[in-house]
C-alpha cells in the first residue's frame, strides 16, 4: 500500500519538496519491513547454545539493542561465529570447557614517536614504520604518527643502515611521542655505487666489488635461472674459454685460482654435469658477490677472482614452497618456520634422466662426453647412466635480539657409468666403467652483538670432495683405478668496531687444515700409488672501513699469513678506495696481493675418463710453489640520466705456476716446470637504462703472457688468452614478462700446430712455436624469455624459455694433434655446444 501511494503521487505531482520528502518515507518504509525480520542477538545465542551444547559469557550491554538475521542452520560453529563477528562488530572469543566469550572491539588509536640516530646527532628521515594494517614514513624531523587497531600489536620500523627496531604498540605512551634511538648496521660496511648494473639486481658498490640479488633480478640472454656462475660471465673481463662454470677465467686467471665459497664455506666443486651447470641450487641463493681485485682481507686464496654465494639470513614467519622443473632437472625448495625465532630451508635438485632425454640433455651429454673414454669407445660402450644431484639444508636461529645462529649442509654428487663390451677369444665380456664426484659440506655461524659498536663473527665449516674414476679395458683387461680428495677445516673469529661514525674496524683470526690425496691403482701389472699432503695455516687479518665524507670511500688493510709446513711468512696488503669527482664521476683504485696452496693440475689428458681430468693437489715449496699474484686496477665511471659508462685498466702478475696446471697439449705436455704469468688488460661497459629496457655493449681486451724460464720459448701467449672479446645484449622487463637477447663475440684462443715441413720427428709432432697460431673467432647469439602468472589464491607460477646459441654456429674451443697410424698429425676438434633450447616452469605456494 505505502509503495504503491508513492508511485502515484510521484506520477501526478511537480512538488520537489514533497517528492523528497516520499521517497524518505519509502525508504524508511521499506526498512522498517526488513527490520522486522531480524531478531534479538541474545535469543540467538540462547539457541545456538542449546544447538551445540556450550555456554557464552558476556556483559549485558555487550549485546543489548544488538539485532541480528536469522543463520542458516546447516552452518558449523565456526561459520556462525564468522558470521557473527561480521555482521555485529563484536569479538567471539572460544575459551576452555566449551565457553565464548562476547566483547566489544577497542578501537583504533594512535602512536607517534621520534626517530634519531644512537649518537643523538641525526634526526633520521625516511624511515618505514609498520603495524598490522597501516604504515607511515617518517618527516624530514624524523616525527611519526601512526594508526594501530591493538595494544597487543607488534609495530616494526626500519631504516636503511640501522637494525630494525620491533615495539608493541601499547609500548607508546598516549599523547606523548617519545624518542626512539635507532642503532647503525655494522655490517653495512661497502654502499652500492651504481644499481640495475646491466640488468635490474646487479649493483657495483664502493669497494669495487658486484652484488647481485635474485630476490630483486632481472634477466640475462640464455639464463632462464639465477645461475650464478652464469650470470657473473655477463660482466666484462670474465669469460669461459670452454663455455663450462667449471673453468671460468677472470682476468685471465685459471679456475682454481678462484675462491668459491657458499654461505663463507670453501667449495673445490663448482658445477653439475661435469662443468656445464652450477653445482649451487639457483633456488637457495639470494646474494652473491664477485670480486675481481681489492679483496677483503679476511678472505684468502683465489687469486684470480673470489665469487661469493650466501642463502636467506633471514628467520621466516610464513610456509614457503616451490616446485619446478626444466629440461635437465627437477628441483623442490621449501622454507619452514620453527617456533618464532627459527626457519629451516630446504633444497633439492636431481636429474630427470631416469625419467625421460631430452634434446638439452643430449647435447649437454655430448659436450662432455668429447674426447674421452666415452667417445674414443662409443662403438663398444652400453647401459650409459648419467645422474646427479644436490641437497641443501640452512637453519636460521635467532637466540635473541643480539645473538644469531646459521647451521648449514651441502651434499653435491655426479655420476657417469657405462658398460665397455668386447668379444675376446670368442668370448663376449663386458665390464664396467665409472666416474664419480662428489662434495660435502657444512658449518657453523653465530654472531653476537656486545652494544652499539662492537659485534662478532664465529664461524667453523668443514668440506669434503671426491673425485673417483674406475677404468675398465677389456683388450688389455686391465682395470686402473684414480682418485682425488680434498679435505679441509676452517675456523675464523672477527670482529667490527665503531672507532666512530666514519671508521669502522675489522679484525680477526683464521686456522685452515688442508689435507689432499692422490690415488692411482693398476691391477696388471700390478701398481699402487698414494700420496698425502698436509697444510695448516695461521693468519691475522684487519681492515679499516674509512667514510670521511659521502663522496669518498676507503678500505686498507693487510692479511698476515703463517704456513707451519713450510715455517713461512706471507704479509698481504689489500686496498679499495672510491673517490666521486665533479658530480656524476667516480674514480676507482683497487690493488691487492695474495697467495693460495691449492692449485689443479692434469697428469695425462685421459685421467679421470678424460671428463674431469684435473686433480687437486697441495703445494709442497719445491715443483709446487704457492702460487702468489700482485694485482693493481684503476677506473673511472660516468653515471647519469639513465647513461652508465665504466672503464677499467689493470695489471696483474701471478707467480708459481706449474706446466702441468695449464693443461698443454703441444710441445710442453709432459714438460715439469714453474713459471708465471702476467696480464695487462681494459674492461669497458657502456649502458643505457630506459624505464622497461636495458641496453648494453662491454668490451674487454687482454695482454696475456706466459714466463717459463727453463722452456725453450720463455714467453709465449697464455692459453686462455682472449685478447677481444664483444658482448653485445638488451632486456626488457614489463608487468610480468621478461626479455633478453644478446650477441657474445671474442677473437680465438691460442692453438699451437705441427710444422708444414717435417711435421713428424721421432713419431711425435714437430711444432711451431707454443700459441703462435689462433682458432676460428668465437660468436654465440642466445635468447630468453620469463612469464610470471597467479594460478589461484596463494598460488604463483613461472615459465620460461630459453635458446642458447641460436644459430647453430660451431664454435671451435680447443685443437690437438696426435700421430696416426700412417705417421702423420692427426687433427683432433673440440667443438662448444650446438643450438641448446631449454624450458623451466616453476610454481611457488
Amino acid at each position: 500500500m505505502i509503495q504503491r501511494t508513492a508511485l502515484h503521487y510521484l506520477k501526478t505531482s511537480n512538488n520537489w519538496f514533497k517528492t523528497g520528502v516520499l521517497c524518505l518515507f519509502f525508504v524508511f518504509g521499506s526498512y522498517s519491513q526488513t527490520s522486522s525480520q531480524k531478531i534479538p542477538l541474545s535469543n540467538l545465542i540462547t539457541e545456538i547454545e542449546s544447538r551445540f551444547e556450550l555456554k557464552f559469557t558476556y556483559a549485558d550491554d555487550t549485546i543489548e539493542g544488538v539485532f541480528i538475521v536469522p543463520i542458516n542452520q546447516d552452518w558449523s560453529l565456526d561459520q556462525i561465529i564468522e558470521f557473527l563477528e561480521e555482521e555485529t562488530k563484536l569479538v567471539f572469543n572460544k575459551l576452555a570447557n566449551n565457553f565464548v566469550a562476547i566483547y566489544k572491539r577497542k578501537a583504533s588509536f594512535f602512536i607517534c614517536g621520534n626517530l634519531k640516530d644512537r649518537t643523538g646527532s641525526f634526526l633520521l628521515e625516511g624511515a618505514t614504520i609498520q603495524a598490522k594494517e597501516s604504515s607511515t614514513i617518517s618527516d624530514r624531523e624524523g616525527n611519526f604518527r601512526l594508526k594501530v587497531s591493538s595494544p597487543k600489536e607488534t609495530i616494526i620500523i626500519g631504516h636503511l643502515g640501522y637494525r630494525t627496531v620491533y615495539r608493541l604498540a601499547d609500548s607508546f605512551k598516549s599523547n606523548d611521542c617519545a624518542t626512539i634511538y635507532m642503532d647503525p648496521k655494522t655490517e653495512t660496511l661497502s654502499e652500492v655505487l651504481i644499481s640495475n648494473y646491466i640488468t635490474k639486481g646487479i649493483g657495483k658498490t664502493t669497494d669495487g666489488s658486484f652484488q647481485i640479488d635474485y630476490d630483486n633480478f632481472g634477466i640475462l640472454p640464455g639464463l632462464i635461472e639465477t645461475d650464478v656462475l652464469q650470470t657473473i660471465q655477463a660482466l666484462p673481463g670474465i669469460q669461459s674459454a670452454d663455455e663450462t662454470v667449471s673453468n671460468l677465467n677472470i682476468r685471465g686467471g685459471t679456475h682454481d685460482q678462484n675462491l668459491i665459497l657458499w654461505d663463507d664455506i670453501k667449495l673445490y666443486q663448482s658445477g653439475h654435469f661435469f662443468g656445464l651447470i652450477s653445482a649451487i641450487n639457483p633456488l637457495i641463493t639470494k646474494k652473491a658477490t664477485l670480486i675481481k681485485n681489492g679483496t677483503n682481507p679476511e678472505f684468502t686464496d683465489g687469486v684470480s677472482g673470489t665469487i661469493i654465494m650466501n642463502t636467506d639470513n633471514k628467520v621466516n614467519d610464513d610456509f614457503k614452497m616451490s616446485i619446478g622443473t626444466n629440461m635437465i632437472n627437477a628441483d623442490v625448495f621449501s622454507d619452514i618456520p620453527i617456533g618464532k625465532k627459527s626457519s629451516l630451508q630446504l633444497t633439492a635438485r636431481k636429474s630427470i634422466r631416469d625419467l625421460v632425454k631430452t634434446p638439452t640433455y643430449s647435447q649437454y651429454f655430448d659436450r662432455i662426453s668429447q674426447d674421452s673414454e666415452v667417445e674414443d669407445q662409443r662403438e663398444l660402450t652400453s647401459d650409459i647412466g648419467f645422474d646427479f644431484y644436490d641437497v641443501n639444508l640452512r637453519l636460521n636461529y635467532d637466540l635473541s635480539s643480539n645473538d644469531k645462529l646459521r647451521i648449514n649442509f651441502l651434499g653435491i654428487s655426479n655420476e657417469l657409468v657405462f658398460t665397455e663390451n668386447a668379444i675376446i677369444n670368442a668370448n663376449l665380456q663386458s665390464r664396467q666403467s665409472s666416474l664419480v664426484q662428489n662434495s660435502i659440506a657444512g658449518g657453523v655461524w653465530y654472531q653476537r652483538n656486545w652494544n652499539n659498536k662492537l659485534k662478532t663473527v664465529l664461524q667453523a665449516y668443514e668440506t669434503d670432495y671426491r673425485l673417483k674414476s674406475i677404468n675398465a679395458n677389456l683388450q688389455q683387461e686391465q682395470r686402473f683405478l684414480q682418485e682425488n680428495k680434498v679435505s679441509e677445516t676452517g675456523i675464523k673469529l672477527k670482529g667490527y668496531y665503531d672507532i666512530a661514525k666514519t671508521v669502522t674496524l675489522l679484525g680477526g683470526y683464521q686456522f685452515i687444515e688442508t689435507g689432499v690425496s692422490n690415488l692411482n691403482d693398476v691391477d696388471v701389472p700390478l701398481f699402487i700409488e698414494k700420496r698425502e699432503r698436509v697444510i695448516r695455516t695461521h693468519s691475522l687479518f684487519s681492515q679499516v672501513y674509512f667514510r670521511p665524507i659521502k663522496k669518498t670511500s676507503l678500505n686498507a688493510g693487510f692479511r698476515y699469513n703463517y704456513n707451519e709446513k713450510f715455517n713461512s711468512h706471507i704479509i698481504e696488503p689489500r686496498l679499495s678506495f672510491n673517490q666521486q669527482l665533479l658530480k656524476h664521476f667516480n674514480l676507482e683504485v683497487l690493488a691487492e696481493f695474495k697467495h693460495q696452496n691449492t692449485t689443479q693440475i692434469i697428469n695425462f689428458q685421459n685421467d679421470f675418463l678424460g671428463i674431469e681430468k684435473r686433480r687437486w693437489i697441495l703445494a709442497n715449496d719445491e715443483d709446487i710453489p704457492v702460487v702468489k699474484s700482485q694485482q693493481v686496477s684503476t677506473g673511472i665511471t660516468y653515471n647519469r640520466k639513465g647513461w652508465l659508462i665504466n672503464a677499467e685498466g689493470y695489471l696483474k702478475k701471478v707467480k708459481g705456476i706449474t706446466a702441468r696446471s695449464q693443461g698443454f697439449q703441444n710441445q710442453y705436455e709432459f714438460v715439469r716446470g714453474i713459471g708465471d704469468y702476467m696480464v695487462k688488460g681494459l674492461d669497458f661497459l657502456l649502458n643505457k637504462r630506459f624505464k622497461d629496457i636495458s641496453a648494453w655493449m662491454s668490451y674487454s681486451f687482454v695482454d696475456n703472457q706466459y714466463i717459463f724460464d727453463s722452456f725453450e720459448e720463455q714467453e709465449f701467449p697464455n692459453n686462455v688468452r682472449i685478447r677481444h672479446a664483444v658482448t653485445l645484449g638488451s632486456s626488457y622487463a614489463f608487468n610480468n614478462v621478461k626479455l633478453a637477447a644478446g650477441l657474445n663475440w671474442r677473437s680465438g684462443l691460442p692453438t699451437t700446430r705441427p710444422l708444414q715441413e717435417n711435421p713428424v720427428i721421432d713419431d711425435g709432432i714437430n711444432y711451431q712455436n707454443a700459441n703462435s697460431s689462433r682458432l676460428d673467432e668465437y660468436f654465440r647469439f642466445d635468447v630468453s624469455a620469463t612469464y610470471d602468472f597467479t594460478i589461484s589464491k596463494g598460488i604463483k607460477a613461472q615459465t620460461g624459455l630459453s635458446i642458447w646459441n641460436l644459430t647453430n654456429r660451431e664454435n671451435i674451443i680447443n685443437t690437438f694433434y696426435e700421430v696416426d697410424q700412417q705417421s702423420v698429425p692427426r687433427e683432433e676438434i673440440e667443438f662448444s655446444l650446438g643450438i641448446t633450447p631449454n624450458a623451466t616452469f616453476r610454481m611457488s605456494f
